[in-house]
């Protein structure tokens, strides 16, 4: 039995589908083993949203190929999909499969080894197959295809939480961004073929389910323009409340959200289904009008403002959670300042803050007045600093207030054993092990006090 190793890079999408690519190859007999122990078969799911991943990318697929030389290494996904010819020309890779073709790894990769046993494309038997895309039949020209690639996940290697991609690619063409050339244009899945794996999970006690994708608030919509997200928003909603009859599940998450599409309507639609988590992940990338048209985003930072005020309306202490960029070409202090202005007026729960990374084949490339390092690293350490007030803040609402968690992992932190678990906007609370009355199950929900803080990112509580 050849012994496999798989690591996942990037998103919760490349989590999901790296999970799927597991199970397929365990009902297919292969046995899976730790990436850092030695495997015949090394399989990497790769990431390309900035230039560092792409780094990452290689730096994994290169230690793969030093940990066991003999063995064959293969590289899928989004760093697959934009890297073209030079794929190969990369020395730590044997065998190279792009998106839509993850479906499909078990037969590729056995097509693979019966070239390599038969010695083609090399000049001797066991030689490695040469042509690392078997004719280019592993990667598809992702921008024109319109299928779905069907998956269907029937475990996770989480306990209680299941994440459920629901569509792939993005039509949106951000400045900065190379995922549309990775992932190509919306398709979205079918509504049956999701609910049919809810109600599995479901079944085999998963209680919480995360809505994820690539740009899900284009999900059943396959267009482009305005007119297709804000229409995208009504087929979501429809799924969720959907999902929310099903049996079993206590939770459901959203992944990141366009502004747009948080409406009047839509809210309404949401604040009635008493399943979905308050967590809203509303990506911003700037808090200043000027950077966002440069980014080609598609709405203005009073927009987003409102769609805020909405949630806040509808649900009480809902967490809202964001992406910022700083150092984006052309950016000076003074809109790096109005950006900061906005973020102390939204005042989020939590903030992922990225420098800008110069992504060859997008249109900020090329654009004049680059930030220097130096500069982009000074913002960025002003940005982390105010996240972390924002979210100690946000944290410190819970401490004396009764609340209900869904408990997950057991763990030590400083030397004692707690239980840990997520309340619905997702702050983590740990319970202590073996004080008083027994804990229930991961699984279940518990409603516990906080007390305090036990670490700057975790709450301790009492039953």
């Amino acid at each position: 039995m050849k012994k496999i190793a798989l690591h996942n890079l990037g998103c919760k999408v490349n989590a999901y589908e790296l999970e799927v690519m597991q199970q397929s190859l365990q009902e297919n007999g292969y046995q899976i083993v730790p990436f850092d122990e030695k495997a015949d078969i090394y399989i990497v799911n790769t990431c390309t949203v900035t230039n560092m991943a792409d780094r990452k990318s290689r730096q994994m697929l290169h230690r793969a190929k030093q940990k066991n030389p003999e063995a064959v290494v293969v590289a899928v996904g989004c760093y697959v999909q934009t890297a073209g010819d030079a794929i190969e020309q990369e020395a730590g890779i044997d065998l190279a499969i792009g998106n839509n073709r993850k479906k499909d790894l078990v037969p590729i990769f056995e097509e693979y080894l019966r070239r390599r046993e038969e010695g083609s494309g090399g000049p001797g038997e066991g030689e490695p197959v040469r042509d690392k895309t078997l004719g280019g039949t592993t990667v598809i020209d992702i921008h024109h295809t319109k299928e779905y690639e069907e998956t269907t996940l029937r475990r996770t290697a989480e306990h209680t939480r299941a994440y459920i991609k629901i569509q792939d690619g993005c039509n949106q063409f951000c400045s900065y961004c190379v995922i549309p050339y990775a992932r190509g244009r919306v398709r979205s899945r079918g509504k049956e073929e999701i609910l049919a794996e809810i109600r599995g999970l479901a079944e085999a006690g998963y209680r919480e389910v995360v809505l994820t994708g690539i740009h899900i608030s284009s999900y059943g919509v396959d267009r482009e323009g305005e007119r297709a997200v804000y229409e995208g928003q009504s087929h979501l909603i429809d799924l969720v409340e959907e999902i929310h009859r099903i049996g079993g599940v206590e939770r459901i998450r959203l992944g990141s959200l366009e502004p747009r599409v948080i409406r009047e309507d839509t809210v309404e639609r949401l604040a009635g289904l008493p399943k979905l988590c308050p967590h809203f992940h509303l990506s911003l990338q700037s808090g200043c009008d000027e950077t966002l048209r440069r980014m080609n985003r598609h709405y203005t930072t009073g927009e987003y403002y409102h769609s805020v005020e909405l949630l806040r309306g509808a649900f009480v202490h809902p967490a809202i959670t964001t992406d910022v960029i700083v150092g984006f070409p052309g950016e000076t202090e003074a809109e790096f300042e109005r950006t900061r202005e906005f973020l102390e007026k939204v005042c989020f729960y939590e903030m992922h803050v990225f420098k800008y990374s110069r992504r060859a084949g997008t249109r900020a490339a090329s654009m004049p007045d680059q930030v220097p390092e130096p500069v982009k690293t000074a913002r960025s350490d002003v940005l982390l600093q105010l996240e972390r007030r924002q979210s100690a803040a946000f944290r410190e609402y819970y401490i004396g207030r009764e609340t209900q968690i869904l408990l997950e992992e057991t763990k030590e932190v400083d030397g004692a054993r707690y239980r840990l678990g997520h309340t619905g906007d997702y702050v983590r609370i740990a319970v202590p092990c073996g004080s008083g009355e027994a804990l229930p199950g991961a699984g279940e929900m518990a409603v516990v006090k906080p007390v305090g803080f036990l670490r700057e990112d975790i709450l301790a509580a009492a039953l």
